[in-house]
């Protein structure tokens, strides 16, 4: 299957990024290379480095990206900084993170992230570790629970987790469709009007698979630390809780004095490490809801380094 994805917010994200011919930057989520090329087409002297830790991805962009100055590295950007530290490079200009699951891993039946097609129940972007088969068949019902309500936010996660815990006894479940099946046979019928009962529980055992939440703030930290006074850091996220997770992020680095307002001066010291372009989120236009229905959740968000 060819490595098809649709950048979300090309144009945007890219411009974002004040991008100079002569500058160093990295795009931590490469996938299908959109959003690398378009960097990379810009660079004269420059270099970008996009991390993707997909191997699929990593030979896909290292192909799109062939003759310009990129370099594809195979590793999560979570590690962004201990990567290019190696090569290195401990500045750059700017980053661009798209926190989105890649078209090719959704439609490619056999990475298991679409409960729409039957397949085997993977979830793993980078093919390694525990597959989402492998939590639904051993963990408990409360911590199948936790990853439904806190991952998904799914008010019916009890109910899901217990008809998981039951199925399993009887069989072990081994695909996309059976897991699919079993959900909506959990969720009752007035709720499975809104759209796929299965969405929110796929999504939430996905960030549960490939630990994406994980360790986001602390990754988000250190992109901002590698960025030169001035860099910009972009950040494109597809659902709430990365999206709050970018937006406390970046409120905190803004943020200066954290005194108690009695104080008449300040003795904190503290001062804003960064400010932002844009007061609120940049969202796709009409024309590219209309055309990928996938950038529908979809906000970027901006912070530029002092």
């Amino acid at each position: 299957m060819e490595f098809v994805h649709n950048p979300v917010m090309l144009n945007e994200a890219v411009s974002s990024l004040n991008i100079k011919e002569n500058g160093i930057y990295v795009d931590g989520t490469a996938g299908g290379a959109g959003h690398s090329k378009q960097i990379a087409l810009k660079l004269k002297t420059g270099h970008l480095y996009a991390f993707d830790r997909d191997p699929d991805a990593v030979k896909v962009a290292s192909s799109r990206l062939e003759g310009l100055n990129a370099t594809v590295i195979n590793a999560n950007f979570f590690d962004m900084k201990d990567e290019l530290s190696r090569l290195g490079i401990k500045e750059v200009d700017g980053i661009l993170l798209d926190l989105g699951v890649s078209s090719y891993q959704l439609d490619n039946g056999e990475r298991g992230f679409s409960y729409k097609t039957e397949a085997p129940l993977d979830m793993r972007m980078s093919k390694q570790g525990p597959t989402a088969a492998d939590l639904v068949n051993n963990l408990s019902r409360d911590e199948l629970t936790r990853i439904f309500r806190d991952f998904g936010e799914e008010k019916f996660a009890y109910r899901i987790a217990g008809a998981i815990v039951s199925a399993r006894e009887k069989e072990e479940i081994k695909t996309t469709t059976a897991l699919g099946s079993i959900i909506a046979s959990a969720v009752p019928a007035a709720a499975r009007r809104d759209g796929h009962p299965a969405r929110k529980c796929f999504q939430a055992l996905r960030i549960e698979v490939n630990h994406e939440l994980e360790h986001l703030d602390a990754a988000l930290q250190n992109a901002f630390d590698i960025l030169k006074p001035g860099g910009v850091l972009s950040v494109i996220t597809f659902h709430s809780l990365e999206d709050r997770i970018v937006k406390q992020k970046f409120k905190e680095l803004c943020t200066g004095c954290i005194c108690p307002p009695d104080i008449p001066v300040c003795v904190c010291g503290r001062k804003p490490q960064g400010r932002l372009p844009h007061r609120k989120p940049i969202t796709p236009g009409e024309e590219e809801l209309n055309s990928n229905k996938r950038s529908r959740s979809a906000k970027l968000r901006t912070i530029i380094k002092i």
